[in-house]
């Protein structure tokens, strides 16, 4: 096995395929990463939460990070990240509705970010935010068996013996 890195059209393709991104941000050198659902679109990822830790953060700081992240076992995975620029966007904006209209193409697309959430003791409000990360920087990384693979068979192989007789 090794480790190739991706074009960047493959590393768009897996953050589109993806339901859900890490995202990193920081305040006062303290960094945070959470879970969250993202729509791509163009060099966009749109989002959305809550008003609470991670939308006061990045209102103060915007600079962010997602990851994204494919994994089948330890020889086979695929992670892009991406850093970008956090946007909150204007309820009723065309980019809110925007935001609002790729989302909602997902299944449960608001979770976790629209879930009654109790911290220390105190009911989280929600307040519903739509958010934009302009894409800044991309690069990704997966690995490749250095095993060669085997051969193809054809049609004609796969449905006829040596012989080229049928399978029956």
């Amino acid at each position: 096995m090794h480790i190739e890195e991706m074009t960047r059209a493959d590393a768009l393709s897996l953050v589109a395929s993806m339901p859900l991104g890490r995202l990193a941000y920081a305040l006062n050198d303290q960094p945070y990463v959470t879970p969250l659902s993202f729509a791509l679109e163009g060099d966009n990822l749109f989002g959305f939460s809550t008003v609470g830790q991670k939308i006061t953060c990045m209102r103060a700081n915007p600079k962010v990070c997602v990851e994204f992240e494919r994994i089948k076992n330890q020889q086979e995975w695929a992670t892009v990240l991406i850093g970008g620029l956090f946007e909150e966007l204007d309820h009723g904006s065309g980019y809110s509705d925007r935001a609002y209209s790729l989302l909602s193409r997902r299944a449960a697309w608001w979770q976790p970010g629209y879930i009654r959430t109790d911290l220390a003791s105190a009911e989280h409000p929600l307040e519903p935010v739509y958010f934009r990360i302009q894409i800044v920087k991309i690069s990704g990384r997966r690995s490749v068996s250095d095993e060669p693979r085997p051969p193809r068979r054809n049609l004609w192989q796969r449905i006829c013996r040596e012989d080229g007789q049928p399978y029956c």
